[in-house]
């Protein structure tokens, strides 16, 4: 089938909730992905950040594969090696204390809300209100899209979930307006990802850190995009020096396989008890034995440090472009926003068609995400497409 073929029944059985490019990629390696018509892309996508080795990566398809020889699933009832596993790899390198598996970062967001409010419901506190930030993003189910900090993905959806309020990003003015003797957390991504690209003050999270310490607050960072040594270290409030008591992740701890967790210190995670919270997939067999062989690489000798190379070597790159357009290049790691003075979308379509993939993060951002994997020549053919997307444009 052709991409036109696919899309087309596609149209015809599949729900209408993305607006799609006119593309089917069939077939992926490394850094490359390659679609229905037999052409090839750089991707700069990674699948939203996800597949961070790269696509069909050969040591995480041998460990699939060993691991499905024996046990795709069982339930939660029992214990599962690889999850324990994998919950040991999480909290050493973490500094927290106790993992929850669940199959996304909406559900791992979703969890550290219900983790928040039924921590002080166990102290016979009356807190249930959450701190969040404008332009932030934490998921698509009614929890999460409320505690997301723009109104365009709450239209249509009232009512609401009441409790959550609405902070500037990077001002703490604005959190000290909102604490009250009702707040239970305060929520926030230490790089906001679909906002933007726009990493935290080192202030700003140190900052979060005493208020929350002061008024015996719960701190939760969502590093769903951020985290899986996308910014260089393996969570993003490493670069910082500021230890959050829940962090959620998903996206690139399968590397491409679908799992989500959340790790909480261990006064947090008295909030829950047997019976507060599940998930029939999370941290299955499979998914977790993924999981630990990307946890293996990301932390080898020498790999995190190369993706901050190599990030530094890509912002220098971009930085290079001559281009009045251009207003900002900001991020960290292989997590990168180039911000532009006009909407992206026609940019983003002309970097496809010259075989380059990238995505907006907002009107006017054009997001990079690559593979943590790649390397400086395909740093050098994703710039030079963009310079030659840029003369279309």
């Amino acid at each position: 089938m052709t991409n036109n073929e696919i899309a087309i029944k596609g149209q015809e059985y599949v729900m209408n909730t993305y607006g799609r490019f006119a593309i089917a990629p069939v077939k992926g390696k490394g850094s490359y992905l390659w679609d229905a018509n037999g052409k090839q892309y750089l991707d700069f996508v990674g699948g939203i950040a996800v597949c961070i080795l790269g696509h069909c990566n050969d040591q995480l398809i041998t460990a699939l594969q060993e691991q499905s020889r024996q046990l795709w699933h069982v339930s939660n009832l029992y214990w599962i090696k690889p999850q324990v596993d994998l919950a040991e790899k999480l909290v050493n390198v973490s500094g927290l204390d106790k993992t929850f598996f669940c199959n996304s970062g909406a559900e791992a967001n979703e969890g550290a809300i219900k983790l928040a409010r039924k921590y002080f419901y166990r102290k016979k506190e009356d807190r249930n209100e959450i701190i969040v930030f404008k332009d932030s993003f934490h998921g698509r189910t009614l929890a999460t899209l409320t505690a997301t900090g723009q109104d365009k993905y709450h239209e249509g959806f009232a009512p609401l979930p009441a409790g959550f309020y609405y902070a500037e990003f990077n001002n703490l003015t604005t959190v000290e307006q909102l604490v009250n003797d009702k707040t239970c957390a305060i929520m926030v991504e230490p790089v906001q990802g679909e906002g933007g690209i726009r990493p935290a003050d080192q202030n700003f999270l140190l900052g979060l850190r005493r208020i929350c310490d002061r008024e015996g607050i719960l701190l939760i960072f969502d590093e769903v995009q951020s985290g899986m040594g996308r910014t260089g270290k393996v969570f993003a409030y490493q670069n910082y020096g500021v230890v959050p008591d829940i962090v959620t992740m998903a996206k690139g701890l399968g590397g491409g396989i679908p799992i989500g967790a959340m790790l909480a210190s261990e006064k947090a995670a008295q909030g829950f008890a047997p019976g507060d919270h599940a998930s029939t997939f999370g941290g299955n067999p499979l998914v977790t034995a993924a999981a630990n062989k990307v946890m293996d690489i990301i932390t080898t000798e020498g790999f995190l440090e190369q993706v901050t190379k190599t990030g530094e070597y890509l912002v220098q790159s971009l930085k290079g472009i001559k281009d009045n357009r251009i207003i900002e290049v900001r991020g960290r790691g292989l997590m990168l926003g180039i911000e532009f003075d006009r909407d992206i979308k026609e940019l983003v379509n002309i970097c496809m068609q010259k075989g380059l993939l990238v995505l907006g993060a907002g009107n006017r951002v054009l997001r990079m995400v690559p593979p943590l994997t790649i390397n400086e020549t395909e740093v050098n053919q994703a710039v030079n497409i963009l310079k030659e997307a840029l003369k279309d444009w």
